[in-house]
Parts: structure tokens; sequence; C-alpha cells
């Protein structure tokens, strides 16, 4: 037992090492060496990001190939992203940092931005075929861009154990709470009931995932906005003092946050790291989801999943902030994270306010568990490489665990497994950040492309395997120019 304490002990010490000193200012560096790179491409096509995400015509096409649209890849990944790190997550931000931990977490997703939108760009120029539709993500990138499949398995082990179990029990946990709080639902039976849906889903393979993404995500993500919406005006008279709170508060914290001690850099510190968990911009997640999507050129995902980092941060977890900072109670409470949020609804809306947020993070945390499954199965794909029998083998074995994970998550308290989670997240992000970097040129190459042929007045810009010539042999998902 000491030995496994001392493991333990030395293991979350490099956790906070990384995430304190390391993978912050990595992570802020890159994404503002990407912004300026790519010229702003985050502020400089935001009106296309939207143009391109509801392209009607694109989906048609997709669905007539039996492939995933942007729309689904989209959806897979925005399903991922938005799970109880929106809700629970901001009001644990706000308790530790105060309010103006909120405005770093924006600052952080606009950053960002350019970071998802580079690896999401080389997600879609690296991606191979998977049956009618494809896949790809860091691994397939790190194979084929730098020749170094060792290091894409090494990257693959570490996303599939960080989001395939432990990250879907997080995720399978604060529903059992958020559920037994509002209804008084036996977490074991929860537990039996959150697993055996999960395996209807990830049994059905990556077609089931993207409709049942598809449904969940955009009904459920602009309820809870209205909702938000509804609160705000409500409490109209409130909003300009909440807004001074959020950026007085950002650079004078103390001034805001009673009795807590929290200093700058703690304020800093929790709205960028509540941030990141949040859009994952830059971690190498969400490039997984992007390679699924059928498009003429790489740079449309690669827009389209940079506007998912604004939806989940600046759109979703800001009105998470408004709903808790809007609750004159939240300084003061007991409760902390998906139980401070439910509290803030009953108080704005009564008792319909928490069932309605359970509803939510139910729904919201299933997406993410569905999402988070499909990023292991992709990487367990690249790990069998062409031995399908293989393949088939561990897919179902994993697919049983991540069920087992599910269930074991709906009962347990779950610090330690978190901070497990953190560390291996923080090995994955610095790996991905240091390929991004290397493999950018790509990217901007890519982007250069795709503004070339706008300005030539081409709707649907396309692309070919000699648009970069040094990758015309490499690429097997794009066709010759004829």
């Amino acid at each position: 037992m000491a030995i496994l304490d001392g493991f333990y002990n030395v293991a979350m010490s490099i956790s906070d090492l990384l995430w304190s000193k390391v993978l912050i200012i990595l992570l802020i560096g890159i994404g503002l060496f990407f912004t300026i790179k790519t010229g702003f491409v985050q502020f400089k096509y935001f009106k296309e990001q939207f143009k391109l995400l509801i392209d009607k015509e694109s989906m048609k096409d997709a669905k007539s190939k039996g492939a995933i649209s942007s729309f689904g890849a989209f959806c897979i990944s925005t399903a991922s992203r938005v799970g109880t790190g929106n809700i629970a997550g901001i009001a644990i931000a706000i308790v530790g940092g105060g309010p103006g931990a909120i405005l770093w977490m924006w600052l952080i997703a606009i950053i960002g931005s350019a970071s998802a939108f580079v690896e999401a760009t080389l997600a879609q120029i690296f991606k191979v075929p998977n049956g009618t539709a494809s896949k790809g993500g860091p691994a397939y990138y790190m194979e084929q861009g730098l020749n170094a499949r060792w290091l894409g398995i090494i990257f693959a082990i570490l996303i599939t154990v960080t989001y395939g179990f432990v990250f879907n029990a997080v995720q399978a946990n604060t529903m059992s709470i958020a559920l037994n709080s509002s209804f008084g639902i036996n977490r074991t039976i929860f537990g039996i009931v959150i697993a055996v849906l999960t395996a209807l889903v990830i049994f059905g393979g990556i077609q089931r995932i993207s409709k049942v993404s598809e449904i969940i995500v955009p009904i459920f993500a602009l309820l809870y906005i209205i909702v938000a919406i509804v609160i705000m005006l409500i409490n109209i008279p409130e909003i300009p003092s909440i807004i001074k709170a959020i950026f007085v508060g950002a650079f004078d914290p103390k001034e805001f946050v009673a009795g807590t001690g929290a200093g700058l850099m703690t304020t800093i510190l929790t709205g960028a790291k509540r941030g990141l968990f949040s859009n994952e911009a830059g971690m190498g997640s969400a490039p997984n989801a992007s390679a699924t999507a059928d498009v003429t050129h790489p740079v449309v995902q690669g827009l389209i999943q940079s506007l998912g980092v604004f939806t989940d941060t600046i759109v979703i977890c800001t009105c998470t902030a408004f709903m808790v900072l809007l609750f004159s109670g939240y300084g003061s409470s007991a409760n902390e994270g998906i139980l401070l949020a439910q509290e803030a609804l009953t108080f704005h809306l009564g008792p319909i306010g928490g069932i309605f947020l359970s509803v939510c993070i139910f729904l919201f945390a299933f997406s993410s568990i569905v999402g988070n499954y499909y990023y292991g199965e992709s990487n367990i794909q690249f790990m069998c490489g062409e031995n399908k029998k293989k393949e088939k083998i561990i897919l179902n074995v994993t697919r049983a665990l991540v069920c087992v994970f599910v269930f074991y998550g709906s009962l347990v308290k779950m610090e330690t497994v978190w901070n497990f989670a953190d560390l291996f997240m923080a090995l994955m992000a610095l790996l991905n950040l240091v390929v991004i970097v290397i493999l950018g040129k790509y990217a901007y190459a890519a982007l250069n492309n795709y503004s070339a042929q706008k300005k030539q007045g081409i709707a649907k810009p396309k692309f070919y395997k000699n648009t970069i010539p040094e990758l015309k042999d490499v690429l097997k998902m794009w066709p010759e120019e004829k």
C-alpha cells in the first residue's frame, strides 16, 4: 500500500507541475503563435464557419455516400466537449477563482480556436478510409506526417485510456449525483441503466454515434441556452454588475471573492484550466471526430472545429457562468460543482430548475460518453492496423470495458480517477502540441490554398493530393487533380 501511495503522490506531483507551470504556458503560447501564423483565422472566417456548418448540400451529399457530414463530425466532437465540464466545471471555477476566472476562460477559448483549426485541418489532410466514411486524428498524422508510428501508438494509448475509460467514468459519476439529488434515483440502478444505454449505442458503430449526437447535442444545447437567456432577461438589472465583476475580478479577484484568499494567479489558472478542460483546443481529442467528415477541402472542417470551441466556451460555458453568478448565494453556499449549479437553477426557476439541469446533465454527459468512446475506437483501429480480426476482438473488449467503467463511475467518488485523468490528459496534450507545431506548415499551406480559391470566386474550394506537393505520395483520401 505504501508503494501505491508513493506512486500516486509522484504522479500527482507531475500532474500539478504540468498543469500549473508547463501546459498552461504552452497552450496559450502556441495558441497565440497559430493565431498569428494563420492570419487570425478564427476572426477572419467567423461568418464562413456558420455557413459551412449548415450547408445542406454537403449534408445531403455525405448522406448519399454513407459518410459523415461536417455537421455530424461537429456534433460528435461537440458531444465530447459539451459535458459536465460546461456546468459543474464552471461552477467550480467561479467558487475557486471568482467571477474573474470567466474572463480568462474566454481568452483561452479565443486563442485556442486557432489551435483547434490547425489540428482539425491536419486530421483532414492525413485521414484514411474507414468503410464508407473516414478516420484519422493525431495518431494518424504522427504516422504519416512524421513517419513515426511508434509516437502515434503512444498517443493512441493515452487518449483511449483518458477518454474511453476514465473520463467516461467521471461523466457517469456526475450524472448519478445529479439525478440522485433531483429524483432520488438509486445510483446502482442508474449505473446499470446507463451502462446498458451506452452499450446499445457504442456497439452500433460510428454511424449510430453520429446520429445520436446530431439529435441530442443541438436540441438540448439550444434549450440550455434559451433557459439561460430567460434567466438573464428576468435579472437584466443585475447584468451590468455581473459583467463588471467578471472584468474587474479578472485582475482584482479579492474584491469579489471574499474569504477565499484567491489571488490573481489562482484566478488566471482556474479560468484557464476550466477553459482548457472544457473546449479541449490543442488537446488532440476533437481531431479524431474532424477526420470523419466528408468535405471537399480540409480547411472546411478546420473552420467548423474552430467554431466548436466558440460554441462550447463562449456560448454554453458562459450560460452556466451567468446563471451561477446571478444566484446571490453562490459565494456562501456549502455546495460545489454540479450541486451548486442545481442550487442556482432552483433559485432562479424553482424546483423545475434543478430538474431541468439534471435532465441536461444526463443528456450532455451521455453524449460525452458516446463521443469519448469514439475517440478510443478510432485509436484502437490505428493500433491494430490492417488486422481486422484483432481489431474486432479488441473493439468488443473495449466496448465492454467502457460499459464497466460507466457503471463503476456511477457508484464511487471520483477524486482519484479525476487526478489520474488530469495526468493522462496533460501528457496527451503535450505530445499533440509539439506535433502540430511541427506539422503546422501543412495546415497553413491548406489555408492559403483555400483562401486563394475563394478569392478566385470558387464557392466550394477543392483539395487535391498535389495541393501540397511533398505530401502527394502520402495522402490516401484525396484525389489527384485532373
